[in-house]
């Protein structure tokens, strides 16, 4: 396991000037990212997991968070709020088995949505996978999540319909 990234940590603002912290997830962010996936509306939660989970099961939650911060990355969105971090999004990527391309998924909690957060921490993982080695970037987006598929072609991916399952779209783009 690599090193935390501590560069990879920085403060950034969102639309309405809500400041927040971008940085990797760490093993001790278990409890925060058990209550950020609790928190999510069941229509969100079913949009990142493609299944109607109302929490993580120990062995995803482990998955999830104990990363090796090369292969797999993970940047959590933090507030504060009453002395205490609170998650109000997430981005990551997981390497394929060559090493240069990479999967990515993001969750935003959903009073955050539409804040600007989802950018934010997309822009962070691109550059991050791009200085990892990765080459290309793709997501397996639900047909139905009209909003992801709009925003994934903000972020320069050409989607288009996968031809093993009408009911998903494929995203890609070059890093």
């Amino acid at each position: 396991m690599a090193d935390y990234p501590a560069e990879l940590i920085s403060q950034r603002y969102l639309f309405d000037g809500t400041p927040v912290t971008i940085r990797p997830i760490r093993a001790d962010d278990k409890p925060m990212e058990q209550e950020f996936v609790q928190h999510l509306s069941a229509d969100s939660r079913y949009k990142r997991f493609m299944s109607t989970l109302k929490e993580l099961p120990p062995g995803k939650l482990k998955y999830l968070t104990e990363i090796d911060y090369v292969r797999h990355l993970a940047l959590v969105a933090i507030i504060r709020r009453a002395d205490q971090d609170v998650e109000i999004g997430v981005a990551r990527y997981v390497a394929g088995p060559q090493g240069d391309d990479c999967e990515f998924a993001i969750a935003i909690d959903d009073k955050w949505q539409g804040s600007g957060v989802a950018g934010i921490l997309m822009l962070s993982l691109i550059d991050a996978a791009r200085a990892r080695g990765m080459r290309r970037m793709e997501a397996f987006i639900l047909a139905s999540n009209d909003k992801m598929i709009k925003f994934a072609r903000q972020l320069g991916f050409d989607v288009r319909r996968d031809a093993d399952d009408p009911g998903m779209m494929h995203a890609q783009r070059s890093l």
